[in-house]
């Protein structure tokens, strides 16, 4: 729906408003014509049902208002004796319009001053669980969210099993498109395994003012472009259309900003014809190939000195093999008594590898080979020729649609481009894009195989390790200690808050502890 509609839709909630409850108005001591002014209708209608006019907030608020408005309707009937179990599920179950029998059916009086707390116990859990999820989805939505890492392909920068916590206010809050969802979970409701949410209606694309950009080097949480599934590592074959913010979370490296022209040389990126420099904390990893002096290497070994997790096999002739291994790994394990020889595996130039973006077939691209790729920024003019279609074709007749919502098309006729039917030769980008990759760059599925993100699917910045959990190890050692409650930016090596953390805690409740003895005694 586009910004014109919802505009529609909302008078019209208003005449539904105004037309079911203008009496209730009245009996309330308030003028009928109040409750046909939007906004300040529901001002008046906290006061009615004695409940704080923030909660006018709540009711705009896309997915919490969806908790809040259903607990409306049930305080406005309450507030003219209408307290049975039966009328409260009719209230619900009918969308609200159970108030139009109230309205024009009963002549029950105003209670002005009814007690708001909830006649039983079940009432209060209830009330108490639903204000928590308002507020606990409120900070989910357009504050924090928690995170995952599920994948390998920012090891050891990031690892499986690490616990984030991802700002949302850095980048600025994105509005949710989806209109109808489930609060607090992504594509899936859990335990049941159903779909989370209606595809229809969408809310236009809408962000928040953020405190910075995303810059080179960011690592990003965003919105798989490409994605079909029904839930993330779901891949069944059967497709379905998602909109942008039910797409599976990936996180990746920005390694390309708009405006950039970006290669990949023997597996290093070039940013404008240099070499990117990572930060301190990144750990790019490579596959190697080698021989052994004959014997077997101890898994255990492998593991615990070497960071070796998986991706290790044995080739013939006392070959092995290694998917992901980082430089600083690369020269303890060179040195190795059993290791013969060692070398990075490297795709030459002009190696053509299947399945990379942009998916022609006609570039002899692979993943340590690839490009030069310009990256569209926002305002930017490219020529458009039978040749450079194949880049921005998916971007401009996906995300770069007009106001209304309509997608483009973009075709060709001979030699000539056509967009939308119309001869062009040139097309100014709507919105910035971004090149994601990770930094196990042998073993990440990234833009180098589909291609642009889009601004509108950036999600946020991940800031903070809660947890981390190694699958690989066993007891207390499970928690890898030295990673949580650390920062995922930074200089140097990561130095774990969670001793200040526990100090504050201690103190806190020895505080409390001490409160409550001198108030007893």
């Amino acid at each position: 729906m586009t910004f014109t509609e919802w505009f529609i839709f909302f008078l019209l909630i208003q005449v539904v408003h105004f037309l079911g409850t203008w009496k209730l108005y009245q009996r309330a001591g308030r003028k009928a014509w109040e409750a046909a002014v939007p906004v300040y209708n529901a001002i008046v209608l906290m006061q009615i049902i004695n409940r704080p006019k923030w909660w006018v907030i709540l009711m705009f608020i896309p997915i919490v208002n969806l908790i809040i408005i259903p607990v409306i309707w049930v305080e406005t009937i309450r507030s003219f004796g209408r307290n049975s179990t039966a009328e409260t599920f009719a209230v619900i179950l009918t969308l609200g319009f159970y108030i139009y029998y109230v309205n024009y059916a009963t002549n029950d009086a105003y209670i002005a001053d009814r007690d708001l707390k909830p006649r039983t116990e079940v009432g209060e859990w209830v009330s108490s669980i639903l204000f928590a999820v308002i507020a606990a989805t409120i900070v989910h939505t357009y504050f924090m969210q928690p995170f995952t890492i599920p994948t390998s392909s920012l090891e050891k920068t990031l690892l499986v099993g690490d616990f984030l916590f991802v700002s949302k206010f850095h980048y600025g809050a994105r509005i949710p498109g989806t209109a109808v969802a489930f609060p607090m979970v992504h594509d899936t409701i859990p335990v049941l395994g159903v779909k989370s949410y209606l595809n229809k209606p969408q809310i236009p694309y809408l962000r928040f003012p953020g405190f910075e950009n995303v810059e080179r080097n960011d690592i990003v949480v965003f919105n798989w472009p490409v994605d079909t599934v029904r839930k993330f590592f779901d891949r069944s074959g059967k497709h379905y259309k998602k909109p942008i913010d039910k797409k599976s979370n990936y996180v990746k490296r920005a390694v390309g900003v708009p405006g950039d022209s970006l290669s990949v040389v023997d597996g290093y990126v070039h940013i404008n014809g240099k070499q990117l420099e990572l930060p301190d904390r990144a750990k790019p990893q490579f596959s190697y190939i080698g021989t052994t002096k004959g014997q077997r290497f101890n898994p255990q070994v492998l593991y615990k000195r070497y960071d070796i997790t998986d991706g290790f096999g044995y080739l013939e002739n006392n070959g092995f093999f290694i998917q992901s291994l980082s430089d600083e790994n690369y020269e303890r394990f060179k040195n190795h008594p059993n290791v013969a020889s060692i070398r990075r595996y490297v795709d030459s130039a002009g190696v053509k590898k299947a399945s990379l973006f942009p998916n022609d077939g006609k570039r002899s691209w692979n993943n340590d080979n690839f490009g030069p790729i310009y990256i569209p920024k926002k305002g930017a003019t490219v020529e458009l020729t039978p040749q450079s279609m194949a880049f921005y074709k998916e971007i401009i007749e996906t995300y770069e649609g007009d106001e209304m919502g309509m997608e483009n098309k973009l075709s060709i006729n001979g030699t000539q481009v056509l967009l939308n039917g119309q001869p062009v030769d040139s097309y100014t980008f709507k919105q910035n894009y971004y090149w994601m990759m990770g930094d196990n760059r042998n073993n990440s599925e990234d833009s180098r195989t589909w291609g642009y993100v889009p601004e509108n699917h950036i999600v946020g910045k991940p800031v903070f390790i809660w947890l981390s959990w190694d699958s690989n190890a066993s007891g207390f050692d499970k928690i890898r200690w030295e990673r949580v409650f650390t920062t995922v930016k930074g200089d140097g090596e990561p130095t774990s808050f969670l001793p200040y953390f526990l100090i504050v805690v201690v103190i806190f409740f020895g505080w409390k502890y001490f409160k409550k003895r001198k108030e007893e005694a």
